[in-house]
């Protein structure tokens, strides 16, 4: 059988499953078929490499069977080009082949793969992001911590009674802004959330693409953190907006942040980096930021990381490279690229 299967879209075809795939390396974000089937075959750039890898999910059903869908968790090695090296791919496919023959839900495919090199297992915010967003897709009932962060969000517990919120309550409350009252509700709540809150919440919000109204009031909040000098708020309100309907108002407080006092904090810059990438499309504004890159004190850790890191985004790269030839360069950023090179 192996023979003809060329990609995994093949294999679950061949398998009679439907399935969805979705990068969830930096934002949980859907791919639809025919571009995964153009990552699959090398034919483009993975969009959103993170550490030299795809990851991907998989989520896949029996169109027969009425049981839940099955998900693989998978972490695919890329290129230098930012591709899929595709011998992993053959790899993985042998070995589901080799360990469950095309029946690939039901019974005998539990736990088969646990073992397996290209099979990982999410961080805990991911995975309650990952569930909230599939029950949404699937209009399948939130999972039961649900009602009870409704509450908690709609000001009833007092805010300071947060211990019992589970983190997938958080989850289900941010995939379900357009419910009920959960968006109003959380416009009143934003300003009085504790810490504890506040980073698991916007730990979910960045894989939604939050409405306007959202993003208005985060950048406010945005700038009251730059003005208090408080990085954890601001990197709240930063990822929160990341994927967020208004991108013109997540730029506006990317740049207010690289204009600021906490411009190379680490934490600013690597959210910067690995959230709000998008806004790093712009060649000015990619210039400013990896010149506050190029101040920090630790450089020597922080500059090469981050540079590798975007280098990697296909929309990112040439105007990344583009930046190692510019001639008006502060000595700083100069000394920076030099050190990447020798």
């Amino acid at each position: 059988m192996s023979d003809q299967i060329a990609t995994l879209g093949q294999l679950l075809d061949g398998a009679g499953t439907q399935w969805r795939a979705f990068d969830i390396g930096r934002h949980i974000t859907k791919l639809d078929k025919q571009q995964f089937l153009a990552i699959e075959q090398a034919q483009v750039r993975y969009p959103y490499p993170l550490a030299g890898h795809a990851w991907l999910a998989i989520q896949f059903w029996d169109a027969k069977a009425s049981k839940e869908p099955y998900v693989w968790f998978l972490k695919f090695p890329l290129d230098e080009q930012s591709k899929l090296v595709s011998a992993s791919r053959d790899d993985f496919a042998d070995m589901v082949i080799q360990a469950l023959g095309t029946e690939i839900t039901g019974e005998k495919a539990d736990g088969k793969l646990d073992n397996n090199p290209y099979v990982f297992t999410p961080n805990a915010n991911k995975l309650a992001a990952f569930n909230a967003q599939v029950k949404v897709l699937l209009k399948q009932p939130a999972s039961q911590y649900y009602e009870y962060a409704q509450l908690y969000f709609s000001a009833k517990l007092g805010f300071d009674n947060w211990q019992s919120v589970a983190l997938q309550g958080i989850a289900d409350f941010a995939l379900r802004l357009d419910n009920d009252q959960n968006l109003s509700n959380l416009q009143k709540a934003w300003a009085h959330l504790p810490l504890e809150v506040l980073q698991p919440l916007s730990a979910m919000l960045e894989h939604v693409a939050i409405p306007t109204t959202l993003s208005e009031l985060l950048l406010a909040q945005g700038q009251t953190a730059i003005n208090n000098s408080d990085t954890i708020a601001l990197t709240a309100a930063l990822r929160s907006m990341s994927k967020g309907q208004a991108q013109g108002l997540c730029a506006q407080l990317v740049d207010a942040t690289l204009n600021s006092a906490l411009k190379s904090d680490s934490d600013v810059l690597l959210t910067i980096a690995g959230r709000c990438f998008v806004q790093l499309e712009d060649p000015e504004r990619l210039h400013i930021f990896m010149d506050n890159c190029a101040q920090h004190q630790k450089i020597e850790a922080l500059f090469p990381s981050i540079f590798a890191d975007l280098v990697a985004i296909p929309t990112i790269r040439p105007h990344l490279l583009g930046l190692l030839r510019k001639e008006d360069r502060s000595e700083a950023l100069a000394r920076a690229i030099g050190r990447l090179f020798s």
